[in-house]
C-alpha cells in the first residue's frame, strides 16, 4: 500500500494583475528583472514562477504556491514587495490595482499558456487587458456577479 509521508500540491495559478489605472508604468528594459525578482518572492514563500509576462500596464504569472500559504498572502506579497522594488528602480508614482484575478489551470494547458504568456506584448496589439480578461472570465466561468472590479 502506497503511504504519504509528506503533503504535496499540484495546483497551477494563472494570475493577472494591472497597474494603478492602468498606467503605463513598467519599463520594458526592467521586466526580465522584475520577473526574476517575483519569482524570487514566490520561491521565499516556497512556491514556484513557472512564467511571467507582461505589457507595460500589466502582468501575467504562472505559478504555483505553496500549500502554506493562502492565495491571498501570496498575491500581497507579489504586488507589495514588487512595488517596492519598482519603486526602487526609479519607477516614480509606481502602485499596482487594487485587485486581481487568478484562475486554476490544467496541467494539461500549462504549455500553451506558458507561450501566451511569454507573448503579451504582440497578443495585445490585437487585444485589450479588457477584452483579454472578460475572455479568461468566460473561459473559467466567472460570474459578473462575483468581479469586483
Amino acid at each position: 500500500m502506497f503511504a504519504m509521508a509528506h503533503s504535496y500540491t499540484g495546483i497551477y495559478y494563472h494570475l493577472i494583475f494591472h497597474t494603478k489605472s492602468k498606467d503605463i508604468l513598467i519599463p520594458h528594459e526592467l521586466f526580465a528583472d522584475l520577473f526574476a525578482y517575483m519569482g524570487g518572492i514566490i520561491r521565499k514563500d516556497n512556491g514556484i514562477l513557472h512564467t511571467a509576462g507582461g505589457t507595460p500596464t500589466h502582468v501575467h504569472l504562472l505559478l504555483t504556491i505553496s500549500r502554506e500559504v493562502t492565495i491571498a498572502d501570496a498575491v500581497r506579497a507579489i504586488k507589495a514587495r514588487s512595488s517596492f522594488w519598482l519603486s526602487k528602480q526609479g519607477v516614480e508614482g509606481f502602485s499596482w490595482q487594487n485587485g486581481y484575478a487568478i484562475f486554476s489551470v490544467s496541467s494539461s494547458v500549462v504549455p500553451a499558456l506558458k507561450k501566451y504568456i511569454q507573448n503579451q506584448e504582440e497578443h495585445h496589439r490585437s487585444q485589450t487587458i479588457e477584452d483579454e480578461l472578460q475572455t479568461f472570465y468566460d473561459r473559467y466561468g466567472v460570474a459578473t456577479e462575483l468581479r469586483d472590479g
